[in-house]
């Protein structure tokens, strides 16, 4: 959907509409985006309410990952897949699955989802939302899997909702990211920022830094010259921000610039990260180098890897261009300045 001749103010359809009749192959693709938008209406309509739709943050059974399931996982999940089930999809891998559903056979599409991105925030009142890649099909009985293992370059289409102040559709379809706005009144989500472009750096960074102890090294020497600000090798002072919810910090990245950080640790489970590369990074990730912006999990280019798997986790960088090409320098240990403050008790990467 190229952005050039997008007005502000556009419904989607009206916008995917405009997709379609230039590219006829996206017609699928555009009716599953369709389906996903009216989903996130209804899911944003029951999250508006709060605790006035009942105990949202309310526990369940455990998930695929052995999470404890809240009900509005539980809802966001169904809501989303009865929405798929009138498109023209063959399968989904969701985070609230242990394997791929089958709705349509024969289908053309995939979609991998996570349904409720941010749990954890449900009972705060903060963002919470959902992320989507659309694929072409591709399983077949020998391979059951096919239509997930393939890398992140396969996708169609990704996106996410930022259930927030309000409801955001940030997406694209190969050419561009664009953000929709949920008009409530309307019942509808238009246009508001046509193209984003990513700036090449920022003075903001994302990470959990409760974890700093089991961070490795790299992660470790970058967090630290961060924080020595204009003192330290990096030359600027830096502001960190941390939401625990990956849409709400993917949205900043694209409005504002900056490095989002989710990597691997020392901890036991932990060692790829906790996020997903099918459902959460790979569609991430499309949208970052759609807007300029980079994704890599500290070495390889998010885009670039299969999956085992559909529950299969990875690393996470991403953000402005620079930024993330600084990360890859300390994980490549190719920065001769990272790490000489004893901040963290740990040697610098390129001193013995």
């Amino acid at each position: 959907m190229s952005s050039a001749s997008l007005e502000i103010g556009s419904s989607l359809d009206a916008c995917l509409a405009q997709a379609v009749a230039a590219d006829g192959t996206l017609a699928d693709v555009a009716k599953v985006i369709a389906a996903c938008a009216a989903a996130a209406i209804a899911v944003s309509e029951v999250i508006g309410r709060g605790a006035l739709a009942g105990d949202l943050a309310a526990q369940g059974e455990q998930n695929s990952d052995g999470d404890v399931q809240k009900f509005l996982d539980v809802l966001a999940h169904e809501r989303f897949t009865e929405a798929l089930r009138g498109a023209p999809v063959a399968e989904v891998a969701s985070e609230e699955a242990e394997g791929v559903m089958l709705l349509n056979a024969g289908a053309p599409l995939a979609v991998a989802i996570d349904p409720l991105d941010g749990s954890s925030n449900i009972g705060v009142n903060m963002a919470v939302g959902t992320i989507f890649g659309i694929r072409p099909t591709a399983s077949s009985p020998e391979n059951p899997l096919g239509s997930f293992t393939g890398p992140g370059t396969l996708q169609l289409a990704a996106g996410f909702v930022t259930y927030g102040p309000a409801t955001s559709f940030v997406l694209t379809l190969g050419d561009g990211t664009q953000i929709y706005t949920l008009d409530r009144e309307q019942r509808s989500f238009r246009l508001t920022h046509p193209r984003i472009e990513v700036v090449a750096a920022a003075k903001e960074y994302a990470i959990n830094a409760s974890n700093a102890r089991h961070w490795d090294t790299p992660v470790k020497a970058f967090i630290e010259d961060c924080l020595r600000g204009a003192e330290g090798p990096l030359d600027k002072d830096f502001n960190m921000r941390w939401l625990g919810s990956l849409v709400a910090d993917a949205q900043r990245v694209l409005l504002r610039g900056g490095v989002f950080l989710y990597p691997g640790d020392n901890r036991k489970g932990y060692a790829q990260g906790r996020l997903r590369l099918l459902y959460e990074a790979a569609p991430i990730a499309m949208l970052m180098e759609q807007a300029g912006a980079g994704a890599i999990d500290g070495e390889r280019r998010i885009l670039d890897i299969g999956a085992t798997g559909i529950h299969e986790r990875v690393p996470l960088i991403f953000g402005s261009m620079d930024d993330v090409a600084c990360v890859a320098k300390y994980y490549g240990g190719r920065n001769a300045a990272a790490g000489r403050s004893p901040l963290f008790g740990q040697r610098g990467l390129m001193r013995g």
